[in-house]
């Protein structure tokens, strides 16, 4: 990120296109999962169609430094909380606040809609995504199995909002 460059952030709408480059973003900052989790990330799953789909049922969000995607997330609306998901920050950018910006984001908005809480799932192997999120004031809800898994394989977290 260059110091130059302001950090801006706001909803990826219909409008948006840059699916693709958004994708190769999500990718590249989830492959250190690769070989580490079991199951594999869903995120091979997806393409750059859709990607776009997910952004017409969810709020899709974006960090831009410049014109370089540097952080997105994902909300989806359900009852009284929003579930956050596909959140990225850059690899070589983490430390620097955009993490704690997208969050800071992400519950304006569930405070703007009412709700009580955001919920995000990640997985057990993942210990520092783990600390990361208690450190954001998640706490651990539940524990489930992917199907056809007969261990946990992903931790639910919830962070209330006042």
């Amino acid at each position: 990120m260059d110091a130059e460059e302001p950090l801006t952030i706001g909803q990826a709408g219909a409008d948006f296109g840059r699916w693709g480059e958004l994708l190769s973003f999500i990718r590249d900052a989830f492959s250190y999962m690769d070989g580490v989790i079991e199951p594999p990330s869903s995120i091979h799953r997806l393409d750059a169609y859709s990607l776009a789909e997910k952004s017409a049922r969810e709020t899709a969000i974006v960090v831009l430094s410049g014109r370089t995607i540097v952080g997105c997330a994902f909300l989806d609306d359900r009852d009284d909380r929003f579930y956050l998901g596909k959140l990225a920050v850059s690899p070589e950018l983490q430390g620097r606040g955009i993490g704690r910006l997208l969050m800071a984001y992400c519950e304006g908005l569930a405070r703007e809609a009412g709700k009580t809480a955001i919920e995000l799932q990640t997985r057990v192997e993942l210990t520092g995504n783990q600390q990361a999120f208690a450190r954001l004031d998640f706490v651990e809800t539940e524990r489930t199995a992917h199907a056809g898994y007969d261990r946990p394989t992903s931790i639910t977290m919830r962070k209330a909002l006042a």
